[in-house]
């Protein structure tokens, strides 16, 4: 379980307001404008044997800090590309993105089956 402490630290680094960010040099990669570069890798992935509270908790924190980062979006789409099997990324855990990529495939799946249906339709 997260001590007090440390985990007070985690929250504290959570920007109060968004700042606006000035437009990043495309060259650049986008990782280099996470807020969570800023925090410990711990936060962001679960140790093994972690209890379910201490997960829970953990997650929330990753959460909030996710919640204010300029390149949230770009983070959670490079891993629901990957898709990356472990952590917070984009403020979403593994089990979200799962989730949200079945979602997706269903998605894609009735649009590609909508076309034949009109057509047997007509």
């Amino acid at each position: 379980m997260l001590d007090s402490p440390r985990q007070s630290l985690q929250v504290a680094a959570v920007p109060a307001q968004r700042v606006p960010v000035p437009e990043r040099d495309q060259d650049s990669p986008w990782h280099t404008e996470a807020v969570c570069r800023r925090d410990e890798a711990g936060l962001f992935f679960a140790p093994s044997k972690e209890p379910t509270a201490a997960r829970l908790s953990r997650e929330d924190a990753a959460k909030r800090v996710c919640a204010g980062c300029p390149v949230r979006v770009e983070c959670r789409e490079h891993a629901l590309l990957q898709p990356e099997p472990y952590g917070v990324w984009g403020g979403l855990t593994a089990a979200e993105r799962r989730v949200l990529l079945a979602r997706r495939r269903r998605r894609d799946l009735e649009i590609g089956k909508s076309p034949r249906h009109v057509a047997a339709a007509g």
